[in-house]
């Protein structure tokens, strides 16, 4: 199992915006072989920046089956227009 995490900074004034198409972009995450679980954190300090800890089964369920697929071009065309820059993303093994 690995987690994924992207901090993603929005455009700022989209925030709710934002929030309202991630729970539609939850849907077609759910479809993705291999995924987990997400857990979404605001910032404090910055709210116009969210971090996404993504939970899937192998590095490649993520990295080839749903980077390299349908399911992620539909994610991002739904969150992608409240991007202020591209997402930082990382990946992360549990311990």
């Amino acid at each position: 199992m690995i987690v994924e995490t992207a901090t993603i900074s929005v455009e700022p004034g989209r925030e709710q915006d934002f929030l309202a198409a991630l729970e539609q972009a939850k849907e077609v995450l759910a479809q993705a072989h291999g995924w987990r679980d997400i857990t979404v954190h605001r910032g404090i300090e910055r709210p116009s920046v969210f971090l996404l800890a993504i939970t899937w089964e192998t590095l490649e369920d993520h990295t080839v089956g749903f980077r390299g697929g349908e399911l992620f071009v539909a994610w991002r065309a739904l969150i992608g227009p409240f991007f202020a820059e591209a997402p930082q993303v990382e990946h992360w093994t549990v311990l």
